[in-house]
């Protein structure tokens, strides 16, 4: 459950709450069915009406909540304060002891789970909220794999779920099931070991500075894609955010978008949703790349968690066709 003070109030100054629901996977299964597809969630969570009010959420942006299991008493909580100029947004979670947060590793029956799907994916903020989530994320990795079912993560690495040795001994294990990494160029080198860029420019946006450091992830770890994600920015009002995708025989780095956001929280998952609907159909990376890029930027003009943007007009924008004006 995301509860967050109106407009950009702070913690200190609010009366009252947003109530709305999320999840970082669900973030990017609504933009898959927002594209079309059939996204399904597995979770958990309680018998009582707060769950029961999340799952008709996640069913109201097609997402399919069958596999998602009813235990526990607690929803997990997150609490949002959306920033501006050079005050930052803030996050503060309330995770521990809820029904997903107490799964432990055979409470998924995975075979049952996976069958007839063709994507698995997971963030890294599942395995950081208990040392059994990442035993039954491992096990539902290793679960895709024999079944032959492509498996995503974006490590989306949150500091105030874990530590850094935490992760990286957690990561360091998922990272050879994976068929796709999704990380930025510091959670590469601090997570993952990923070599730092010895490219002479200081411009996060110049490819050169990506391909080696992808190039080592996949000879380390084997995924057939690597993105990386990019955004520079001094203030919470603007930033400039970009990605480079390696592929096997290719890669290609979006275009750079300025972004001045209502609401960035689920920006990087529309990224993930769009990359994983481009991949799924294989197409090239700079097709795939650009369509991602552009789902990240227009989510920054949504708020709440979930983007709500077709898959028309998110192609409108990684061909650079649109131009503000009023549809009508």
């Amino acid at each position: 459950m995301r509860l967050e003070p109106p407009g950009v109030d702070r913690f200190v100054q609010a009366h009252s709450l947003n109530v709305g629901f999320t999840g970082a996977e669900a973030n990017a299964g609504v933009v898959l069915a927002e594209f079309g597809d059939q996204p399904y969630l597995v979770s958990a969570v309680p018998e009582h009406d707060l769950g029961k009010a999340c799952l008709d959420h996640m069913r109201r942006y097609g997402l399919d909540v069958q596999q998602v299991l009813r235990r526990g008493n607690r929803l997990g909580l997150l609490f949002v304060e959306s920033g501006a100029g050079y005050r930052a947004s803030q996050v503060i979670y309330d995770r521990a002891r809820s029904a997903f947060a107490e799964l432990k590793p055979g409470d998924v029956p995975w075979p049952d789970v996976l069958a007839n799907k063709h994507w698995f994916h997971f963030t890294g903020t599942a395995p950081a909220l208990s040392p059994d989530l990442a035993e039954l994320t491992i096990e539902g990795c290793q679960a895709a794999r024999a079944a032959g079912i492509p498996v995503s993560c974006d490590v989306n690495y949150r500091s105030a779920l874990w530590s850094i040795p935490a992760a990286r001994e957690t990561l360091l294990r998922l990272a050879p099931l994976l068929d796709v990494l999704i990380v930025n160029e510091e959670q590469a080198v601090q997570l993952l070991d990923a070599p730092r860029s010895t490219n002479d420019t200081r411009d996060p946006f110049d490819p050169k500075r990506y391909a080696p450091m992808a190039a080592s992830l996949r000879e380390r770890y084997g995924p057939r894609a690597v993105a990386i994600t990019v955004r520079s920015g001094q203030t919470a009002d603007e930033n400039r955010i970009a990605a480079y995708l390696s592929l096997a025989n290719s890669s290609a780095m979006s275009r750079i978008y300025t972004v001045r956001p209502i609401d960035r929280i689920g920006a990087g998952d529309a990224f993930t949703g769009a990359l994983i609907y481009g991949l799924l159909r294989n197409w090239p990376a700079d097709q795939a790349v650009e369509l991602a890029a552009a789902a990240n930027c227009l989510k920054h003009y949504v708020r709440g968690d979930f983007s709500h943007c077709s898959l028309n007009e998110t192609l409108q924008l990684a061909r650079g066709e649109s131009d503000g004006r009023i549809r009508r």
